[in-house]
Parts: C-alpha cells; structure tokens; sequence
C-alpha cells in the first residue's frame, strides 16, 4: 500500500523559512517523479516543483525558483522542499504527489501540509 505523508507545515512570517518533508512507503523511488503541489482558498492546484530519482533536471513553477528547492533521499524514501524568502503569496496547503516517470497523471498524493506566511 502506497503512502504519501506529508509534514513541517507551519505559520512563519515574510522572509523566513520552512522545509516541507514527504515520507514515502510502498514505492521504488527510481520508477517515479515526486513533485510538490500546492492549492491556495479560492485558487486552482498549482504544480510548485518536481525532481525525479532518474534524472534530469528538477522543475521549479516561475514564481519559487531561486527560493525553493526540492530534493530527495531514496535511503530514507523522502522527498523534501526547502522554502527561503517566503512570501504571503506562497501561503497554501502544500501536496506531495507521485507518478510514474513513464506517466504524466500523478496517482499518489498526501493529504497536504499547511503553509501559511504573514506580513
């Protein structure tokens, strides 16, 4: 049974930082990409930042590159973000989500972690 578990949400204030794990079981990390998404009240599911275990170049959405990276452990099976410089705009419940690297539909996703960042 696939699990996706998501945790290190937390309030911080403009400028600091926080960095969001994902515990992954029942998954061989080198078959998947394991990406971060986030979904804000009132807004569509936006797809923050990939990386897959094969290779290749992580993918960062526009508006994190430079503050945002994304990282994983295939000992621990972890996929990890490291958020810098957060604004209020990143303010979002924060998914973790796996697909086949074959695949383009994500088939496993957490139940989110909430992120939220005051002025």
């Amino acid at each position: 049974q696939v699990q996706l578990v998501e945790s290190g949400g937390d309030s911080v204030q403009a400028g600091g930082s926080l960095r969001l794990s994902c515990a992954a079981s029942g998954i061989t990390p080198t078959w998947y990409c394991m990406s971060w998404f986030r979904q804000a009240p009132g807004k569509e599911r936006e797809r923050v930042a990939t990386i897959c275990a094969a290779g290749g170049s992580a993918y960062y959405t526009d508006s994190v590159k430079g503050r945002f990276t994304i990282s994983q452990d295939n000992a621990q099976n972890t996929l990890n973000l490291q958020m810098n410089s957060l604004k209020p705009e990143d303010t979002a419940m924060y998914y973790c989500a796996a697909r086949l690297v074959s695949s383009r539909d994500y088939i496993y996703w957490g139940r989110g972690t909430q992120v939220t960042v005051s002025s």
